[in-house]
This record gives C-alpha cells, structure tokens and sequence, in this order.
C-alpha cells in the first residue's frame, strides 16, 4: 500500500483551489504523501463529454456561481467569484510546478507552489500566464526562477506534462480536482470527508 494520494488538479480551477489547503492537512494529518498531478483539463474534456464555462448552458453556469458563494462562506477562505485573469492560460504555470517537482522541490513547498499559483488567480487577480507574476511567485518562494522557467520549456517536462493528462483519461478522470487512493477516483473537493476517512482506514504512513 503505498500511502500516496494522487492528485490531478489544474490551477485554475476555483474547486482545486478551495479544497487544496483542506488536502495538504488531511495528508498531514494521517502521514500520507500527496502527488502533484497538474493536468490539461481541455484535453481531459475533449474524452469526456466535459465543457469550459464560457461554453456550459447558462443553467449551469448560475448554479455554478451559487455553489461557489455556499463553498466560499462555509470554508471562510478568500476567493473572487470572477477574476480579472479568468480564464487564464496555465500551460507554462503548470510546466514550472513540474519542472520544481522534477527538481526534488519537497513535498511541502511543492504543495505550497501549487497553492501559490491558485491563489494568485482565485485571490490575488493576477494573470498567471505573465512573466513578471511568475517570477513573483519563484522569487516569493526563495526558487532560481529563471532556472525553473528554463527547465519547463525542455522536451523532459513537456514529456511529464502529457504523460499526466494521458493517465488521468486513461484511469477516467473528467474533472478537476481528481483525488485517486489505490485505484479509487474521488472528484470533487465536496469529496474530501470521503478521502480521509480512505486514508483514515487505511493507517498511518
């Protein structure tokens, strides 16, 4: 058994953003390794009969704006209904993400990076596709950004980034977050209760 939650996640995403913190605590909780799987949610729709937003029936955009507002109270964290940068074109943050993890960036300040970049598009309203607030963020973060931003244009973490969307369609992942134990896919962050009590019943790392 080997103790690890995957998670398919892109940072764009206001559910991955609102259950990212509440993952990281759980695996803290009970000793379990969390890994970092930053897809290409498009090519993930493409298979599986998912739509962006701009192009959902207005019913479910409505609701979608009503559970937001619910998720948003009942978890007390900050969150802006609709950004300034959204959509935003998250290739090249989700490229820096692998090419940290390819780097041996610990599980902890990876898990901050990620956190990083959703909050600067879902709190602080800033396009995660700009240079400058990319290098915010590695220069936050104590990173050589300049680095990091060479690594992610390489053919290895253009390799990685695939091989990450190919697996989530290949085990039936539709949407983000995906959070994946042994096998077993939960979506959602409404799922998380689910998540732990697997980890939970599963034991300690």
């Amino acid at each position: 058994m080997s103790k690890t939650i995957d998670y398919y996640f892109t940072v764009t995403s206001p559910w991955s953003y609102l259950g990212d913190a509440r993952l990281r605590a759980i695996a803290d909780r009970h000793g379990w390794r969390i890994d970092h799987k930053p897809v290409d949610m498009g090519k993930v729709f493409a298979v599986s009969g998912g739509l962006p937003l701009a192009k959902r029936p207005p019913q479910r955009v409505a609701y979608r704006m009503m559970e937001l507002k619910r998720w948003r109270a009942r978890l007390g964290v900050p969150l802006t209904l609709e950004p300034a940068f959204f959509p935003a074109a998250d290739k090249t943050a989700r490229r820096l993400i692998l090419a940290a993890k390819k780097d041996g960036l610990d599980a902890q300040q990876l898990g901050e990076l990620v956190h990083a970049f959703m909050r600067v598009v879902w709190v602080d309203e800033k396009d995660i596709a700009d240079p400058a607030t990319q290098a915010e963020i590695m220069d936050g973060m104590g990173l050589d950004g300049a680095r990091l931003l060479a690594s992610a244009d390489t053919a290895e973490v253009d390799d990685i980034a695939q091989a990450y969307t190919e697996q989530a369609k290949s085990i039936g992942v539709f949407g983000a977050p995906t959070y994946v134990i042994d096998g077993e896919l939960f979506w959602g962050q409404d799922r998380l209760d689910f998540v732990e009590e697997k980890v939970s019943a599963q034991g300690h790392g």
